[in-house]
């Protein structure tokens, strides 16, 4: 078995920090540890992406292990399984270590203005094999240290003495799985980092629960109050992703933005332009562009695949035809076509919008807003629903 005194061990794929998940008896992790010890390529290096949600770039990666069995395939075992058994085997701060080891190597190839992060047990962090390679690295930046933490520090004093000390060397600190087990508003208190992971289950399904979208509001002010950015974690539905949108969210990771991958995977356009349009529209807030849905487009004789509503359009984008969907009871499925009665531009005034709606005749009236770009292109739909919405919000904050 590999022992705490033995040979460094070239563990040049490990890119996860550990977790205290109990190892179960169905692994010899005896066996295990040695094959790791011999065979680095045991571990693969793979990044995700962490997200500037408003300017919809890349703003950094965490780096994650991927185990493989003997023969090759996939283990059997997760990534935080094995950490925890190289922990409970006495060696938990060597290993951890040599991840942090290939992760200081690394930030020279990370693509400018990125971050890297790098999980790290604090209850390891003091210790020696961990300390001394941070303190002696010289500067640190644009090293994160995410504290993953499932179990109580019993004296915090040398972790923050040593933590102050790295924040003066560049490096800087994330909370993950903020708002779970002992990732509570004390350690926040505590360690005072520069990014607050929010956990994955605060995340899931947020865009149709206000109490999580309530506590993730908290913690994204209380991490104003102490100058750290509030991080959605584990983001996988645009509903969701909308959701923080509005709540003003800068940061954001998930595999809506990005799956993990090799060095160093850059954001599909598509998605770039959704978030920077999401951020338009929560600044535009008295805007149609804060409204805008985004709507399927059809060109030439092809209908609509989906079941909402399209717009028909020509090849440079220009609407020539609304396609909606039946939604009376009763009504087969399909489309029926009506006129474009009404297009405006993302900037128009929600109040001089829903003025011109009125004003349309009595058979198109509640017939979607067509909104399009500079060029006319079409670039999504407003009910009209919507619009009056928002004008009962605002005349309500007058």
């Amino acid at each position: 078995m590999l022992k705490p005194e033995a040979a460094a061990v070239d563990l040049r794929d490990v890119t996860s920090g550990p977790s205290t998940a109990a190892p179960q008896s169905d692994i010899d992790w005896a066996s295990e540890l040695d094959r790791l010890a011999v065979r680095p390529e045991t571990l693969r290096l793979v990044f995700q992406p962490i997200v500037d949600v408003t300017g919809g770039t890349i703003a950094g990666y965490e780096t994650l292990a991927r185990f493989t069995a003997a023969d090759g395939s996939p283990s059997a075992a997760t990534p935080d399984r094995w950490f925890a058994a190289a922990d409970d085997a006495g060696i938990g701060a060597r290993v951890e270590a040599m991840v942090i080891e290939r992760c200081l190597a690394l930030r020279a190839d990370l693509p400018p203005n990125c971050f890297l992060t790098v999980n790290v047990s604090p209850h390891l962090l003091p210790e020696p094999e961990i300390a001394s390679l941070l303190l002696d690295a010289g500067d640190l930046a644009p090293l994160v240290l995410e504290f993953t933490e499932h179990r109580e520090v019993a004296d915090l004093r040398p972790l923050l003495d040593l933590r102050n000390r790295l924040l003066d060397r560049g490096a800087l600190v994330a909370l993950d799985d903020a708002g779970s087990g002992y990732s509570g508003l004390q350690q926040l208190t505590e360690f005072r980092p520069q990014f607050i992971k929010l956990d994955r289950a605060l995340v899931a399904g947020a865009d149709t629960d206000d109490v999580k979208l309530a506590l993730a509001q908290l913690l994204g002010e209380f991490g104003g109050r102490i100058d750290a950015w509030l991080l959605a974690e584990g983001v996988e539905t645009w509903g969701e992703m909308e959701a923080f949108i509005r709540l003003g969210t800068p940061l954001a990771q998930g595999y809506l933005l990005g799956r993990p991958a090799p060095p160093w995977a850059s954001l599909d356009p598509e998605v770039a332009a959704r978030l920077r349009a999401g951020a338009l529209r929560k600044l535009l807030v008295e805007h149609v562009a804060s409204l805008v849905e985004p709507v399927e487009l059809v060109v030439g004789d092809r209908r609509p695949r989906g079941s909402g509503n399209a717009v028909l359009v020509d090849r440079f984008g220009h609407p020539v035809r609304l396609l909606l969907a039946h939604r009376r009871s009763g009504d087969e499925p399909g489309h029926r076509d009506a006129p474009v009665s009404l297009r405006v531009p993302a900037s128009a005034a929600i109040t001089e919008v829903a003025q011109r709606v009125v004003t349309r005749p009595a058979d198109c009236r509640f017939d979607p807003v067509v909104v399009v770009d500079d060029i006319g292109a079409v670039t999504g739909l407003v009910r009209v629903e919507s619009l009056l919405s928002r004008l009962a919000e605002q005349r309500g904050r007058e």
